[in-house]
């Protein structure tokens, strides 16, 4: 299984990396720029074919790729041609003016953005099945004892949030998404308790992830939707609407309260009662396995599950569009969040190995459900990962696309080259820069890895 996850996740990886590489060789064509190599992955060719004037290729690492653009690295050359005034090669690099070199790094990530904003109106054109949780809290402290921004705020277990910042929440993965987002900032509330409407402030804590938290879990009843064939609950004799009560004596009004349950013990045998059609029965759990302090009773507990309506070819491209418009922003947000105070770069920041595994997770997750929920995962986290790819290539750092962009900006604002020893000195401490946060981002997948 876990070879098949990094088989699909390099697989989405490649796609998106081509995506990028090909923004890159189509727009230096465009400009009049000759590209001499086109490689998916890095390293040593393990296959090449010259069709034209470009070599392309299929790197012995299929993590990452390239365009090699004519005279892209020939500094000394420009400089020296400039001096006395011969001109540079036609349909190399650096000829073309800064104006064209912008274009040709910027469509690079243009292409991911566009690539995910192609995917997300399909997704959405076709309709995709969501499932999550209802609005309903269980606030932490009511499983731990511990004191939260969602006690100091006045929430109680079993309220419906209604409302974050005002904006309407219908489920609790909107309450996640606008939670996470706004940490360290007043977010009034409106929730619903007994059936009166409550408006409520809460100041949302920054945690070592880099996302909100106010302390609260979802509350999802205990009653079975399904059993897994061959699982726990299977050979306690549990079925489909079975209402679990309690569990070794302990009221269990919803699920999360497995968690105070076996706070400080994890039995592998332990006894459930239950209501069924209206009797009250008990069942034996043996041999129970715990994943993450939680019991595998192998139950499927109720969820929300709804499906988006399809839309035409317009109203998806707008819905496409504003969706991959809303990741980009959430993804600047994000990276904003990681300069504050508090964060754990371990948790925070992930290499090439981690991200291949959990687009492979997500989307081995999403066929475990059926082939539709596969692809529509698939297609999700390429988006996502298309953008994410977006953003990072727009950051002002040396060798980046961003970097490389405000170089030549001031070069045509100069109207002169630069100087190669200061392009020298900008692409050094981009390679320093960028090695040593490749050597952190491996170091906490060789973390992650471990502990799994």
């Amino acid at each position: 299984m876990t070879l098949l996850k990094v088989a699909l996740g390099l697989f989405g990886l490649g796609i998106v990396v081509f995506i990028h590489e090909l923004g890159h060789f189509l727009a230096a064509r465009a400009a009049g720029i000759d590209v001499d190599a086109f490689s998916i992955g890095w390293g040593k060719p393990i296959l090449k074919k010259k069709i034209g004037d470009v070599e392309y290729r299929l790197g012995l690492f299929p993590i990452g790729g390239y365009c090699k653009m004519r005279g892209d690295d020939d500094y000394e050359k420009v400089w020296e041609s400039q001096k006395n005034g011969a001109p540079l090669a036609k349909g190399s690099y650096f000829a073309a003016n800064p104006l064209k070199r912008i274009f040709a790094c910027f469509s690079g990530p243009l292409f991911n953005f566009l690539f995910a904003v192609i995917i997300l109106s399909a997704v959405w054109g076709r309709g995709i099945k969501i499932e999550t949780m209802e609005n309903r809290i269980v606030l932490l402290s009511d499983i731990d004892g511990s004191s939260n921004p969602s006690d100091r705020g006045g929430l109680k277990s079993g309220d419906i949030i209604t409302e974050i910042n005002g904006k309407k929440i219908d489920s609790y993965m909107d309450i996640q998404e606008n939670i996470s987002l706004n940490p360290d900032k007043d977010l009034p509330l409106k929730v619903v308790r007994g059936g009166e409407e409550l408006s409520l402030t809460v100041h949302p804590n920054l945690d070592p992830n880099g996302a909100g938290k106010i302390g609260v879990y979802h509350w999802t009843s205990p009653k079975v939707a399904a059993v897994k064939s061959g699982g726990a609950a299977e050979k306690a004799g549990l079925e489909s609407g079975d209402l679990l009560l309690t569990v070794n004596g302990h009221e269990l009004p919803y699920t999360v309260a497995l968690l105070k349950i076996f706070k400080d013990t994890k039995p592998a045998d332990f006894s459930v009662d239950y209501e069924r059609n209206g009797a009250l029965q008990t069942a034996e759990f043996k041999n129970v396995v715990f994943q993450n302090d939680f019991p595998d009773l192998g139950i499927e507990f109720p969820t929300i599950s709804y499906r988006t309506p399809s839309l035409s070819l317009l109203p998806a491209l707008e819905k496409g569009i504003k969706e991959a418009a809303k990741t980009l922003a959430i993804s600047v947000k994000s990276l904003g969040l990681l300069f504050k105070k508090g964060i754990d770069y371990t948790q925070t920041v992930s290499g090439p190995a981690r991200i291949t595994y959990i687009m492979g997770e997500v989307t081995a997750g999403g066929f475990s459900q059926g082939v539709e929920t596969g692809f529509s995962s698939f297609l999700n986290i390429l988006a996502l990962i298309s953008i994410a790819l977006c953003m990072m290539n727009l950051l002002p750092l040396p060798i980046l696309d961003g970097g490389m962009i405000i170089l030549y900006t001031v070069e045509m604002i100069k109207r002169r080259p630069i100087h190669p020893k200061v392009i020298s000195v900008f692409q050094t401490a981009g390679v320093v820069i960028i090695a040593g946060l490749m050597i952190f981002a491996v170091f906490n997948d060789i973390l992650f890895f471990a502990k799994r």
